[in-house]
C-alpha cells in the first residue's frame, strides 16, 4: 500500500485525468477497487465481490460485444475508468433504470485511496452526466453511514428521494410463518398480458414524487422473448429460480398485491424478495409472507431477505413484530439534468436563412382589396380638394384643379380611340 502511494506522488502533477470507457486491461485494476471497497466488510461481501470479478473476467467479451449495436442487454455493463498515466485512479458503472432510458441509474463507484475521491469521483459523474444524453434524471443508492459517499453525491447535485430499510427474515422464522394458511383466493401467474394491472399497482404504491423520478409505463412490466431468453440463461448459470404472482381483486378489477422471489438452489446466499402492496390492502402483508414462506421451504434452508421504504410504515411495522432483523438502512438520491449540451452552445444568427424561417408568415395568394380600402381611397381624395370658403371665392376658369387635369388628360386619350 505505502509503495502503491510512493509511485503515485511521483506522477507528475501535470498529466491531467483521462475518462475513457472500461477496457480489458484494466481489470486487475478494477479488481484491486473492488477489494478495497469490500474490505470493510463481511467476508461474504468479500466472497462476493470476487466471484464477482471472475464472472466479469470470464464474459467480458461477449459483453463488449453487445455494447456495440442496439439489443436489449447493450447497457448490461457500461463502465468508464478515470486514469492519469498508466494509475487508475477510480470506475464508475451506470445502466438504465426504466425501458425509455429517460432515468439512469448509478450501480456503484470505486474510487483509488491515494486519489483526491471528491474531485476524481465528481469527473466520473459529471462525464456520465455529459454522455448520456437522453437521461432526464439519475438516481442512486448510498448507504447512510457512508459520509465520504453522500458528501460526494450532494457536491454534485443529488439529493434525498427516499429511505430504504433492508430486513432479513432467519430460517427459523420463515418455517413458523410458513406453518400458517394464507388467505389468496385470487393468486394468479404473471403474464405479458398482466403488464397494465402491474403498472397500475405500481402507480399506487409510491408517492408522486418518487413516481416521477421513476417514470415507469407498461413496457417496464412486460417481458420480451430476448429478455425471457436471457433470464433464462442467467438462471442456469447463476442456480437460481425466480418465481412471481400477484393477486387480483375482482370487484375493482385491479392488482392489490404483487410479489417476486429469487430463489438459491446451491443455499449459498439468502433468497431475495421484492413485494408491492396497495396502500388500501395492507392487511396482504401476512398473507403473502405466509406464501413466500411456503415457497422457499422447498429450496435449501437459508434467509430471506426484502425491502421496506419509509412511505411504507404498515410494511415496517409488520416486519419488527415478526422479529426481522434489520441489515441495512439506505438513502436513494435523486439528480435532474434538464440542460443539454447541445442547447448551451452559442448560435451564430448570420447562417440563418431568413426567407426560409419566415415562408409561414408570406401571404398565400395577393390580396383583393375590399371596400374598406376603396372608402378610404375616395375619403383622402377629397380630402386633397380646395374647399372654397366666404372670404376666397372660387375661379373655376382661371385655373383648373388637379383632379381637372387628370379627367382632361383621360379625354385626350379617349380621342384617338374614337
Amino acid at each position: 500500500m505505502a509503495a502503491r502511494i510512493k509511485m503515485t506522488s511521483l506522477l507528475p502533477r501535470n498529466l491531467s485525468v483521462v475518462i475513457r470507457p472500461v477496457q480489458y486491461r484494466d481489470l486487475d485494476g478494477i479488481e484491486r477497487l473492488t477489494q478495497e471497497s469490500f474490505a470493510a466488510q463481511t467476508p461474504k461481501g468479500v466472497g462476493f465481490a470476487t466471484r464477482q470479478m471472475q464472472w466479469l473476467r470470464s464474459w467480458y467479451g461477449f459483453l463488449k460485444f453487445l455494447s456495440w449495436f442496439p439489443n436489449p442487454l447493450q447497457y448490461l455493463f457500461c463502465s468508464y475508468v478515470a486514469e492519469q498515466g498508466r494509475m487508475l485512479l477510480g470506475m464508475i458503472q451506470v445502466s438504465p433504470f426504466n425501458r425509455t432510458r429517460s432515468t439512469w441509474r448509478v450501480d456503484r463507484v470505486m474510487l483509488d485511496r491515494a486519489t483526491d475521491k471528491q474531485v476524481t469521483g465528481s469527473q466520473l459523474l459529471r462525464h456520465c452526466f455529459e454522455s448520456v444524453v437522453e437521461a432526464r434524471t439519475w438516481i442512486l443508492e448510498v448507504n447512510v453511514n457512508d459520509l465520504e459517499a453522500l458528501a460526494l453525491y450532494r457536491q454534485n447535485g443529488f439529493q434525498r428521494l427516499a429511505e430504504m430499510t433492508y430486513w432479513e427474515i432467519e430460517p427459523e422464522l420463515l418455517t413458523e410463518l410458513a406453518q400458517a394458511e394464507p388467505d389468496l383466493p385470487n393468486l394468479l401467474p404473471i403474464s405479458n398480458a398482466d403488464a397494465q394491472l402491474l403498472y397500475q399497482l405500481d402507480t399506487a404504491s409510491m408517492p408522486p414524487l418518487v413516481r416521477q423520478v421513476f417514470d415507469r409505463n407498461t413496457r417496464d412490466f412486460k417481458t420480451s422473448l430476448f429478455g425471457a431468453l436471457s433470464d433464462a440463461v442467467k438462471q442456469w448459470v447463476t442456480k437460481t429460480e425466480v418465481v412471481s404472482g400477484y393477486v387480483f381483486e375482482p370487484q375493482r378489477k385491479a392488482a392489490i398485491g404483487h410479489f417476486q422471489v429469487q430463489l438459491d438452489r446451491k443455499g449459498m446466499t439468502p433468497h431475495v424478495a421484492t413485494l408491492t402492496v396497495h396502500p388500501a390492502y395492507t392487511w396482504l402483508y401476512p398473507e403473502l409472507l405466509s406464501q413466500l414462506a411456503r415457497i422457499v421451504q422447498d429450496f435449501p434452508q437459508q434467509g430471506l431477505r426484502l425491502a421496506s421504504s419509509d412511505y411504507q410504515p404498515e410494511r415496517e411495522e409488520y416486519l419488527e413484530r415478526i422479529g426481522a432483523k434489520r441489515t441495512e438502512h439506505t438513502l436513494i438520491m435523486s439528480r435532474s439534468v434538464w440542460h443539454k449540451l447541445r442547447e448551451s452552445k452559442f448560435v451564430s444568427l448570420e447562417g440563418i436563412q431568413w426567407p426560409e424561417v419566415l415562408q409561414g408568415l408570406q401571404p398565400a395568394r395577393k390580396p383583393i382589396p375590399g371596400g374598406m380600402s376603396w372608402t378610404q381611397q375616395v375619403q383622402k381624395r377629397s380630402q386633397d380638394r380646395s374647399i372654397p370658403t366666404k372670404s376666397e371665392p372660387a375661379a373655376f376658369g382661371s385655373k383648373p384643379s388637379s383632379l381637372d387635369v387628370s379627367c382632361q388628360s383621360e379625354s385626350a386619350d379617349a380621342q384617338p380611340e374614337k
